[in-house]
């Protein structure tokens, strides 16, 4: 008899045995609904930045030129997710289903109010910070824009993260995914009529008007906004009301954060937000290295990062299931099944990105071209992801343990391991290499980074103390 997804998790925390195979279906029902998830995540700003593509590479270097920096404030609101929703992967291992709820409730205050901090701090920064990245007057404005609209957002963000992270650490991968699915169409239907102006076009002869807003670049982000809004309170509102695991509606309890609970979010989350932090600005150094060679550069480097992000989501949708199956192995103190998952979740990982590798190293014009009408563009962002390529499985090993990592609570480490790749090989190398070889060495350099942060990964998953 083949059991559910929610049977086998359910066997994981009453210390059922689990066959081979049925560890390996386990993690295959929560791989694929996470990889798709997340490919759905990047096909909506891989249509935003082909949207704004077909405006011109002066619009697409406006989106480039701040990308590192909104990652880098979409990471610090969700590194509040990780810390709570790992101490709920444990509590629903240990079959302590009222203590999940008790970290959700306090999580939905400390989240909210990291999140509005951060929308601040972005909303004060928008207007300079495009000329700090060394762009110039041509793209400074629609890129303030962007931004600025970007970090109001902060708020409705954070919800959608922490539901999402919630219900998949609670073991319910399938909602968050199909929901993040929607919002891939609804973000395509917003674009739609938000970034370009009014205009007719022939269909079987017949005129038809096409209504439209027309404001470019701040119609992309506005299209992100909304969509991203609407399945963060979809997603909220599933979480409190219909997650047998975590559902608020009916209970009591305290929303108030309790000391005990902040501080182990601290301990899980601290690193990765130092880490986040300091491999983003790593990201932002970088782009300033780009900066000087010019738009065609840094929009071909934009738009290659957005098409390569086609690769690498299945490794952090194989990796969120990772985190989902050692947490509760781990908080069900069954070490042997934790350290079973790791390597099950990481070498899947590992074959599903080189397999990518292989397609993106193929389809890499066809990728391009769909993201920008401009020749020039399109060849250097071609040659570039053709670099890449050959890095996949480092990268997909890297994320994968790391993953695995954050599932059993252990994020020192790794987070200082990352740093270290990030800060003393990749921008180092982009340093060195950019002079001489244009955006080809700054990719060389990032190929180079993530097949020895791969390697590294590999070794602690396999001999570091990781599992303490």
């Amino acid at each position: 008899m083949a059991f559910s997804k929610d049977e086998l998790l359910l066997r994981i925390r009453q210390h059922d045995k689990l066959s081979t195979a049925e560890q390996l279906r386990l993690t295959a029902l929560l791989s694929i609904p996470a990889i798709l998830a997340q490919v759905s995540s990047v096909l909506m700003f891989y249509i935003d930045d082909a949207m704004v593509g077909s405006l011109g590479a002066q619009a697409s270097a406006s989106i480039g030129i701040i990308a590192t920096t909104t990652w880098l404030f979409w990471s610090i609101i969700s590194c509040a997710a990780t810390g709570f929703s790992v101490q709920v992967a444990h509590r629903v291992g240990a079959n302590d289903l009222e203590g999940a709820r008790a970290v959700f409730r306090q999580s939905l205050i400390a989240s909210l109010t990291l999140a509005v901090v951060t929308m601040i701090v972005g909303a004060l920064i928008s207007g300079p910070l495009p000329h700090w990245l060394g762009g110039g007057d041509d793209i400074c404005g629609d890129a303030s824009t962007y931004f600025l609209i970007f970090v109001l957002g902060s708020p409705l963000a954070m919800a959608g993260m922490l539901a999402t992270s919630m219900l998949r650490c609670a073991g319910n991968i399938k909602v968050p995914s199909f929901a993040n699915i929607v919002m891939c169409f609804l973000d395509v239907f917003f674009n739609f009529f938000l970034i370009f102006p009014s205009r007719t076009f022939s269909l079987f002869g017949l005129e038809v008007f096409i209504p439209g807003a027309g404001l470019g670049v701040a119609g992309a982000a506005l299209g992100t906004l909304t969509a991203e809004g609407l399945n963060a309170l979809y997603l909220m509102w599933y979480a409190m009301t219909r997650c047998p695991e975590l559902r608020l509606l009916g209970t009591h309890g305290s929303f108030r954060p309790e000391r005990q609970t902040l501080s182990k979010a601290g301990d899980i989350a601290g690193p990765i937000f130092l880490q986040r932090v300091l491999m983003n600005a790593a990201q932002i150094v970088t782009t300033i290295i780009v900066a000087p060679l010019g738009a065609i550069a840094i929009a071909a480097n934009a738009l290659a990062i957005t098409a390569e992000s086609l690769c690498y989501m299945p490794g952090y949708g194989i990796g969120e299931a990772a985190t989902t199956l050692v947490g509760q192995s781990y908080g069900a103190k069954r070490f042997f099944l934790t350290e079973r998952f790791a390597w099950m979740t990481t070498l899947l990982g590992i074959g599903v990105m080189t397999i990518m590798g292989v397609v993106m190293y193929m389809a890499a014009p066809l990728m391009m071209a769909s993201l920008t009408p401009d020749e020039a563009v399109r060849q250097l962002g071609t040659e570039c992801l053709r670099i890449e390529a050959w890095a996949e499985p480092g990268f997909a090993a890297s994320i994968v343990a790391m993953s695995c990592f954050v599932g059993a609570g252990d994020t020192k480490i790794p987070s200082m391991m990352n740093l270290f790749s990030m800060w003393a090989v990749r921008v180092t190398l982009a340093a060195i290499l950019a002079p001489h070889y244009g955006l080809h060495g700054v990719w060389m350099g990032m190929a180079i980074e993530l097949s020895f942060r791969g390697l590294i990964f590999l070794l602690r998953l396999k001999w570091g103390n990781w599992k303490k």
